[in-house]
């Protein structure tokens, strides 16, 4: 496994009682057994309550016939399971896991994978004993990974970019993680048009975001059931444009196909929240992600949509120059 080291000085970080310490003297907690690189009051906060209280929603599940992450993953970086044996992973915003157990089930790949939020602690349950041999958690921003620079033969970014307070700087974090010759992949919510930010999204979170997140979560789960079915009737109708107007996810875009009818609820509110609750969301257009990359020392390869299922992700992938 690649070694962790003091974010701020490069130093090596050893295991020192409950703490992992460098020869500074500086100190970071080891909580349930995940490094804590991190202030826990941050502006990910959202995201910490939103994977704990629904950890297992996104997980592919074989008992439901659900296998959307292993097909977004693949699809979106091109790699087939083969590829990664061997290689040293860098998953950054990993959420509750619901790539981590992909890459560990599919592929041979030793993992480290980082999120800003207290989501780290269900990832750790769904997937801490997959092979944990192969896997590292810790809880970091990306913009300080405990990590030596040019360590990973791949590093991996998916539904997180938009989410944090610097895209480019958050390119560039990324980018620096990367062996030279190593790929990074990413997608992010794009700019299609003018018309992006013409939605319930953009128009209620000045006020959704700096809500209570335990309040905003029950104002949803109090309304999801005839968001639903509005949604629904205008799509039948023949209206499903006017559903960018209702303050619900896009039910045809975020559900997976052949949702089971008992997850379908479920999988709205936290779709919902998602859109509702963060501090930050940039959505960019392709090209600006690619001068990012380009800026930064990276070697554009794909810039532009894959399909998933009804959904299509903007993408982009580099190589470390």
């Amino acid at each position: 496994m690649i070694s962790l080291v003091n974010p701020r000085t490069g130093h090596e970080l050893q295991r020192s009682g409950d703490d992992l310490i460098d020869e500074a003297g500086n100190r970071f907690p080891v909580l349930e057994g995940i490094p804590r690189i991190c202030d826990p009051n941050n502006y990910a906060r959202n995201f910490g309550l939103q994977w704990n209280e629904f950890d297992e929603t996104q997980i592919d599940r074989s008992d439901k016939g659900l296998a959307l992450n292993a097909e977004r993953l693949f699809a979106e970086t091109a790699w087939g399971s083969a590829d990664l044996s061997g290689l040293d992973v860098l998953e950054v915003g990993s959420g509750a896991g619901r790539f981590t157990r992909v890459i560990l089930e599919q592929t041979q790949a030793r993992l480290c994978s980082v999120d800003y939020s207290s989501a780290v602690e269900a990832n750790l349950r769904n997937n801490g004993r997959v092979a944990p041999d192969r896997l590292r958690l810790v809880q970091a921003s990306i913009y300080e990974m405990p990590f030596p620079d040019e360590s990973f033969d791949k590093v991996l970014c998916l539904g997180v970019l938009q989410h944090t307070p610097d895209f480019e700087a958050s390119v560039r974090a990324l980018i620096r993680k990367a062996k030279k010759g190593g790929e990074i992949v990413v997608d992010f919510y794009p700019i299609r048009g003018w018309w992006t930010k013409l939605n319930s999204k953009y128009l209620l979170r000045p006020v959704t975001k700096r809500m209570g997140h335990r309040r905003l979560l029950k104002l949803i789960e109090a309304n999801v059931d005839w968001l639903i079915k509005t949604y629904r009737t205008l799509d039948r109708m023949g209206l499903g444009a006017l559903n960018r107007f209702l303050p619900i996810a896009d039910l045809k875009y975020v559900l997976p196909k052949d949702c089971p009818a008992e997850l379908e609820r479920e999988w709205a509110i936290l779709d919902t929240f998602d859109m509702f609750s963060p501090e930050h969301d940039h959505p960019q257009r392709i090209s600006r992600v690619v001068e990012m990359f380009r800026a930064n020392g990276a070697t554009v390869t794909f810039a532009d949509y894959v399909s998933v299922g009804e959904a299509r992700a903007a993408v982009v992938r580099a190589v470390r120059d």
